[in-house]
C-alpha cells in the first residue's frame, strides 16, 4: 500500500484522494486512483498551473489596454472557476489577483471611455477636413478645372471617407449625417459640372469633326489637279489647324484621311520637281561658270569696267533661265553680293564727284588754307617774341586745321 504524500498546498492519501489546503482547512479536490500519491498531486498541481496561466494572461491583457468589458467578463469567469477549483496550489493568491483586477477594470473603463471620446473628436475633425477639401474643389470655376486631375482628387477623398467610416470610431448619428450630407452635396455638384463639361466638349467635337470632314472632301477634290493643287492644299492646312480638336481617336483618323490627300498632291509636285531638277541641272552649271567670272568684281576698283562686266553677266544670267529649286538661293545670293559690291563702288564714285558736294568741299578747303596761313603767321610772330603760351595754342590749332584738310582732301 502506498504511503500518503503531502506538499505545502496539498496532499494525497493511499487511495489516490487529493486534498488542497485553504487556510487551516483541507478540501478534497478529486481522486487519481490509478497512480501513486506523487502522481496524484502532480496531476492536480498541473490544473493549478493552468489556472495561474489564465490569471497571468488576463493581467497582461489588462496592462495592454484590452477592452474593459472583455476584461470584466474574463474576471467574472475566473472568479467562478476559482470558487472551488479542482487544483492544488496557492488558490487564495489567485483569487486575490483576480479580485484586484476588478479595480483595474474600473480604471481601464474610465481610461478607455476618455480615449474613445478623444478618438471621436479626432474622427469628427478628420471627416470635417475631408468635407472641407471636397467643398473647396466644388467651389472652383468649372472653366478652370482639369477634369482628369479633379476626378482623381474626388475619388481619393471618397476612398478616405469610406476608409474612415469603416475603420474609424463610430460618430454620433446627427453629426455623421450632417457631414455626409455636405460631402454628398459637394460631390454631386462636381459630378454635375463634369457631366456638363463633357457634354459641351462632345458637342464641340461633333462640330469640329463635321468641319474637318468638309476640309477632307475639299482636299480630295484637289488631288486630280496635281501640282496646281498645292496652294489650295496649303490654305486648307491652315484651316485645319484653326478648326480645333475632335478628340484624339477621331482626330487621328480624320488627319490620316486629310494627310493622304496631301500626300498624293505633294507626290505629284515631287515628280514635277524631279523632272525640273533634271532639266535645269545644266543651267545650274552654266550659272556657276558665270559666278566664277563675276566674283572677281568684288575687288574691282574701276567703276566703268565693273559696271560693264556686271551688265554682261546679268544679261547672260537671264538668258540661261531657271535652276533646280534647291540651288536657287545659293546662286542668287552669290550674284547678289557682286551686285551690291558694284553698287557700293558706284555710290562712292557719285559721292566724290557730286557737283554740290565737290563745291562744298573745295570751298571748305579754301577756307582751311586761309586759316592755316593765318595761324602760321601768328606762330611765327609768337616764336619771335618767345611767347610760349601763344606758340602752344597756335600749334594745337594748326594740327586740328590740317587734320580737317586731310579728311576732305
Amino acid at each position: 500500500m502506498a504511503e500518503t504524500q503531502e506538499q505545502p498546498w496539498g496532499r494525497a492519501d493511499e487511495t489516490g484522494t487529493v486534498f488542497v489546503r485553504e487556510g487551516d482547512e483541507w478540501r478534497e479536490v478529486g481522486q487519481f486512483p490509478d497512480g501513486t500519491p506523487d502522481e496524484a498531486l502532480a496531476y492536480f498541481e498541473r490544473k493549478f498551473t493552468d489556472l495561474a496561466g489564465q490569471v497571468n494572461l488576463l493581467e497582461q491583457r489588462a496592462k495592454r489596454g484590452a477592452p474593459a468589458k472583455d476584461i470584466a467578463k474574463a474576471v467574472e469567469n475566473l472568479t467562478e472557476n476559482l470558487r472551488e477549483p479542482s487544483a492544488v496550489g496557492d488558490i487564495e493568491s489567485l483569487r486575490s489577483r483576480v479580485a484586484a483586477l476588478d479595480t483595474t477594470v474600473d480604471e481601464l473603463n474610465e481610461q478607455q471611455q476618455a480615449q474613445a471620446e478623444e478618438a471621436q473628436k479626432d474622427a469628427i475633425a478628420q471627416r470635417e477636413t475631408i468635407v472641407t477639401e471636397i467643398e473647396a474643389l466644388a467651389a472652383i470655376d468649372p472653366s478652370r478645372v482639369q477634369w482628369k486631375q479633379m476626378t482623381g482628387q474626388v475619388n481619393d477623398l471618397f476612398a478616405q471617407w469610406q476608409s474612415h467610416q469603416q475603420d474609424g470610431p463610430r460618430l454620433p448619428k446627427a453629426q455623421a449625417n450632417a457631414l455626409w450630407k455636405r460631402f454628398r452635396t459637394a460631390r454631386s455638384t462636381i459630378e454635375q459640372e463634369r457631366r456638363a463639361f463633357f457634354a459641351d466638349l462632345d458637342a464641340q467635337h461633333r462640330d469640329v469633326k463635321a468641319r474637318k470632314q468638309e476640309l477632307i472632301e475639299q482636299a480630295q477634290a484637289l488631288v486630280p489637279r496635281g501640282i496646281d493643287g498645292v496652294p489650295g492644299y496649303r490654305r486648307l492646312l491652315d484651316d485645319w489647324k484653326r478648326a480645333g480638336r475632335a478628340g484624339k481617336k477621331q482626330d487621328d483618323a480624320l488627319w490620316a484621311r486629310f494627310k493622304a490627300a496631301g500626300d498624293e498632291i505633294y507626290a505629284a509636285k515631287a515628280a514635277v520637281d524631279a523632272r525640273d531638277d533634271a532639266e535645269y541641272r545644266e543651267n545650274y552649271e552654266k550659272k556657276l561658270e558665270l559666278l566664277e567670272e563675276a566674283e572677281p568684281l568684288l575687288s574691282e576698283k574701276d567703276l566703268d569696267k565693273a559696271k560693264s562686266q556686271l551688265l554682261s553677266v546679268q544679261r547672260r544670267w537671264e538668258e540661261i533661265g531657271r535652276v533646280p529649286r534647291d540651288k536657287v538661293k545659293t546662286v542668287e545670293d552669290r550674284l547678289r553680293r557682286v551686285e551690291q559690291s558694284v553698287r557700293k563702288l558706284d555710290d562712292e564714285h557719285w559721292r566724290k564727284n557730286n557737283p554740290e558736294t565737290k563745291a562744298r568741299t573745295e570751298g571748305l578747303a579754301s577756307q582751311l588754307h586761309d586759316s592755316i596761313a593765318k595761324l602760321e603767321s601768328e606762330l611765327a610772330d609768337a616764336e619771335t617774341k618767345g611767347d610760349r603760351k601763344r606758340i602752344d595754342e597756335a600749334n594745337e590749332a594748326l594740327r586740328t586745321q590740317r587734320q580737317w584738310l586731310n579728311a576732305i582732301g
